[in-house]
């Protein structure tokens, strides 16, 4: 009887984490933080593909998708094809896919971390005692020897929680991230691989390696993470598996044919230029400091110690461990606007208690060899691997896989944390749970506040806040002009404008050129139809363009000018001047 009311209350709280984490992920969706124009370039694309079976620059069913010659990796254009279809072409339809998947993720981590538990694990020192009734601690031999066992339903509730409500999932669940696909493929391949091991079922392993697959197809990162664990996955638990050669022989097979394309793809050299123009060797300071070097002693031992790859090496090293850094993980996070929330890190600040008592946990059971405490490790080891091979370092955006390692030790400390305030006299015990409930409440409401109030006025560039404003003016005036010349101060206006007024993707694949790419890699359109998209300068463009719409920045329009329209943006801020030349 107590089973079934343990087991019904855990359920219900895990139903009420799940509301909890899709209304934080479904609120002000279609609005909230102002649609940008990646996301943009993913519903156009989706809504090119049904009209046109081509993408906007004419390309047939890509693998990735060419967008600014960035090359994105097109699993998430497909997934959103349907919902543009269903809803049309809009913010919902390209937001809330990778929703859906943060709101799915909450649960698989669940059933992620009732898989690895199974009921029997967490010593702090020499044994472990199951009591799948409760958390409890047992006091064996002498007072210094402590265990903790845990209901590995009360853990894996802890772990939902923690992601439900986690800075760094919500960010990147609430738009159009692949990133957040990938991670959510990453999880269910390791959750497949987990119930093939207890289960024994080839079905699961072949699960496993599709849903790895599929992560590969999602975003960049994910084809350096999702070879990495499975490979670690089948070092680890190589004994357990017990395939037969047959088995072995068809795994290989569906791996290498659902890989091929994408490998193939991989070969191309845009794809590639693309890759290394934002990879560790764009950065010039390593050769730069070995030469530096090389100029202070000359002689063999200068070469031996002083080269590219000891300077690169220590570049990546040093990019890999600033993802472990406080100030990163709780208390500032990534350095680029997009990726963050002024003043908080990717993790709550009271998570560096949970995360060091989880860490300590698992480092006192790993000499008992338990395998599932490893993979946490090593994922956890390897999740900022790919981010560290770029030149931007720390990067929340491409080492997103790590909120599920992190989650797990941070649950796994929170779950240790409780039992200690529950052995404690009922005074203190009562206490302790007010403050740990206060600064758990305070730190995510602190979070929203920062989110909705205080992100996009600080961050006023971080999307493309006054786009959509703007083009719903130009289209309820109802006036046709010569020209309507848009400042392009603004991330890629054009695809901004596609989007928004829908054009039809047959006319824009016919009438458009991409510019060369810039110094960043990137390229745009600079004019269809009769936009045109360039730096205002007023003096000289009043002249060139008669009978048009002219559209600049702030700074760009003089105040002087006959302004016809002030546009401004959902957080108030001005952004564009509109005069009618």
């Amino acid at each position: 009887m107590a089973n079934l009311r343990s087991l019904i209350i855990n359920q219900r709280t895990l139903i009420i984490i799940l509301l909890l984490a899709a209304f934080l992920r479904l609120y002000k969706l279609d609005n909230y933080p102002a649609f940008n124009a990646d996301e943009a370039a993913i519903g156009y694309n989706a809504y090119s593909l049904l009209e046109t079976g081509k993408d906007e620059h004419g390309n047939p069913w890509p693998i990735h998708f060419q967008s600014f010659n960035d090359y994105k990796p097109g699993l998430y254009v497909y997934l959103v094809m349907p919902f543009v279809k269903i809803i049309g072409l809009n913010e919902w339809s390209v937001r809330f896919p990778n929703a859906l998947l943060g709101i799915a993720s909450v649960y698989l981590i669940y059933l992620l971390v009732r898989e690895m538990v199974n009921g029997q694990w967490l010593m702090v020192k020499k044994k472990s005692i199951i009591n799948d009734q409760s958390l409890a601690i047992e006091d064996l031999d002498s007072k210094q020897s402590y265990l903790l066992t845990t209901n590995h339903q009360l853990l894996a509730i802890i772990a939902s929680f923690l992601l439900a409500i986690s800075p760094w999932h919500l960010h990147f669940s609430r738009g159009g991230w692949e990133v957040n696909t990938a991670t959510f493929f990453i999880m269910l391949g390791v959750y497949f691989f987990l119930k093939y091991i207890s289960k024994k079922r080839f079905l699961f392993i072949v699960s496993c390696l599709l849903f790895l697959v599929l992560s590969m197809y999602s975003y960049h990162s994910a084809r350096i993470i999702s070879p990495l664990l499975f490979f670690g996955l089948l070092t680890l638990f190589w004994k357990e598996i017990n395939l037969k050669i047959k088995q072995l022989m068809i795994l290989g097979l569906i791996g290498f044919l659902f890989s091929a394309p994408l490998i193939v793809d991989l070969t191309k050299s845009d794809i590639v230029s693309r890759a290394a123009g934002v990879g560790l060797f764009a950065d010039t300071g390593p050769i730069e400091r070995t030469n530096e070097q090389r100029m202070e002693h000359a002689g063999v031992v200068s070469r031996i110690f002083h080269n590219k790859a000891t300077n690169y090496g220590l570049t990546f090293l040093k990019n890999w461990g600033e993802h472990y850094h406080g100030l990163f993980l709780f208390v500032s996070g990534d350095e680029i606007q997009r990726n963050r929330v002024p003043e908080t890190g990717q993790m709550y600040l009271f998570e560096i208690i949970t995360v060091i008592l989880g860490l300590c946990v698992l480092f006192s059971r790993i000499i008992q060899n338990s395998k599932f405490i490893i993979l946490i490790l090593y994922w956890l080891l390897i999740a900022p691997i790919p981010a560290s091979m770029t030149f931007q370092s720390p990067h929340s955006l491409r080492a997103q896989n790590m909120v599920i390692p992190l989650t797990i030790i941070s649950a796994i400390g929170l779950a240790y944390l409780t039992r200690i305030i529950h052995t404690s006299k009922p005074f203190f015990r009562f206490a302790f749970y007010i403050l740990l409930t206060t600064v758990i409440v305070w730190s995510f409401s602190r979070y929203l506040h920062m989110y909705y109030v205080h992100m996009s006025k600080e961050y006023p560039y971080s999307s493309q806040y006054g786009v959509k404003e703007l083009i719903n003016y130009i289209e309820d005036g109802g006036r046709t002009f010569k020209n309507i010349v848009v400042t392009n101060k603004y991330d890629q206006p054009y695809i901004l404008f596609l989007f928004y007024t829908k054009y039809p993707p047959q006319l824009f694949q016919k009438e458009h050129i991409l510019t060369p790419r810039d110094k960043y890699g990137f390229s745009t359109v600079d004019q269809y139809s009769n936009f045109i998209f360039k730096s205002i300068d007023w003096d000289s463009d009043k002249l060139l363009y008669p009978d048009s719409l002219i559209i600049g920045s702030n700074e760009e329009i003089p105040d002087e000018t006959n302004i016809t329209k002030k546009i401004y943006g959902s957080n108030g801020y001005l952004y564009f001047k509109v005069v009618v030349n």
